[in-house]
């Protein structure tokens, strides 16, 4: 049964994800993942596919918000529609068999490859580094590869790509808030194909007693979007108040704690 206490904490959960996504410009995995996993070792779900649902679960609730991103980066006509065009098939073929390699792969497993992935990230963050622009742009054959390798990673750490494509787009020169609004658009085929991926291969564990669609938990997707996509503006307002380079360090640094002690809650 959905308790009064978890409800509550999916929405201060969603709450804390749009103002952090709005603020920094990042999506919500790197949140989302630790955090629910925590709150369903909490709730006493089955340690077995605990990491998958949370997975699984913060895909689905990307595909809301990778749409509010897309339209606003559309009107200011920061996307490369054309990239865009070219990365997508690999996009969805990544992503959507790496879950199955997902779904294979223990939680532990899972877990140690989220915080590896997140340390980097949590790096990369805390640094601020950016690659310096030195090519062109890739060719289709590329840009498809590039995307397969993207999509791929992407679902086995339930993220809209951002942290991958964004240093990837401005290697190739394009401009930097090009590169964040075609990494929007990206991630729209990556959250779909990655939640259909993620509902397919965790079928079998589905109970709809409990509210489950595969590995994705519906009451934790419906509260955490909603209340997402409500709050995303409070953080795109902050940005202009707060130092955004301060607070990206100190996201960093809650980041690899979280995932650590996702990591940590397995061993």
């Amino acid at each position: 049964m959905l308790g009064f206490e978890s409800i509550v904490l999916y929405i201060l959960l969603g709450c804390f994800v749009g103002v952090a996504a709005g603020l920094l410009g990042i999506g919500g995995g790197g949140i989302i993942v630790p955090s629910l996993t925590a709150i369903f070792l909490m709730q006493g779900m089955d340690s077995e596919n605990i990491v998958h649902v949370a997975l699984g679960t913060s895909m689905a609730t990307i595909v809301v918000t990778s749409i509010s991103s897309l339209k606003a980066h559309h009107k200011k006509g920061g996307v490369l529609w054309n990239v865009v065009k070219m990365m997508t098939p690999g996009i969805i073929i990544g992503t959507f068999f790496a879950t199955f390699l997902a779904s294979f792969l223990s939680s532990l497993y899972l877990s140690i490859f989220f915080s590896i992935f997140m340390a980097y990230v949590s790096l990369q963050m805390f640094i601020n580094k950016k690659p310096k622009p030195s090519r062109k742009l890739a060719n289709p054959k590329v840009q498809f590869a590039s995307g397969t390798l993207i999509g791929a990673i992407s679902a086995m750490v339930s993220i809209g790509g951002g942290s991958l494509t964004v240093p990837y787009l401005v290697w190739q020169n394009v401009e930097v808030k090009k590169a964040i609004g075609t990494s929007a658009a990206v991630g729209f085929p990556i959250a779909v194909s990655g939640t259909l991926g993620y509902i397919i291969n965790g079928w079998s564990n589905t109970d709809m007693s409990s509210l489950m669609f595969g590995f994705v938990s519906l009451p934790a997707f419906f509260f955490i979007a909603i209340c997402s996509y409500f709050t995303a503006p409070i953080g795109v307002k902050l940005a202009h108040t707060l130092p955004v380079n301060v607070v990206k360090k100190i996201f960093s640094l809650l980041l690899i704690s979280l995932s650590l002690k996702m990591l940590f809650s397995f061993i």
